[in-house]
């Protein structure tokens, strides 16, 4: 006879249980985005140190979504403070700073690296393409600045919705909603 008392719990209340945990992990460690499934380009890039637009959220964590480029923290985001902020971002993306994005430069956050060895499914990796074949209008297979700010001032007037220069995370959230 053991020692530890025996515990008698079934098969039915086990698995279940093991799935939410194997599935928890991944979920927890997927980067956060704008509250739509909106493209690459309209997602900001994460907050780096380096990054002075960035605004602290609530109780000093990093602000999300369109907020974090509300550099003087008013609680909106201006059309000034995002282009800023766009600007920033391509200028991060240009890895070899030759003043265009190759379509690696442009999704290299989602592809593996050593800290996250998961390649971009099918079917991220053909919405990864169709994208930036539309960031490319010159179709000369790189996004130039200007193409990619193009795109940045398209999405800001998606989520300006009442047209007054100026957004925050729930007029642009509504706005993307209507706009499906």
């Amino acid at each position: 006879m053991s020692k530890f008392p025996r515990l008698s719990i079934g098969l039915p209340l086990v698995l279940p249980l093991a799935a939410l945990v194997l599935l928890a992990g991944p979920v927890r460690a997927q980067p956060s985005g704008p509250p739509s499934a909106e493209s690459p380009a309209a997602r900001p890039a994460p907050a780096s140190p380096a990054r002075a637009q960035t605004a602290p959220g609530p109780a000093g964590r990093p602000a999300r979504g369109i907020m974090r480029y509300d550099s003087n923290q008013d609680g909106v985001v201006d059309r000034a403070e995002w282009m800023a902020g766009q600007e920033a971002r391509f200028r991060q993306l240009d890895a070899d700073r030759d003043g265009r994005l190759t379509q690696d430069e442009l999704f290299a956050r989602s592809r593996a690296t050593p800290a996250n060895a998961v390649l971009p499914s099918d079917r991220e990796a053909q919405r990864q393409s169709a994208y930036f074949q539309r960031l490319d209008a010159d179709k000369d297979g790189s996004v130039s600045q200007a193409e990619f700010i193009a795109q940045a001032e398209r999405n800001f007037a998606r989520c300006d919705a009442d047209k007054d220069g100026r957004t925050d995370a729930a007029e642009c959230r509504q706005a993307l909603q209507r706009n499906r």
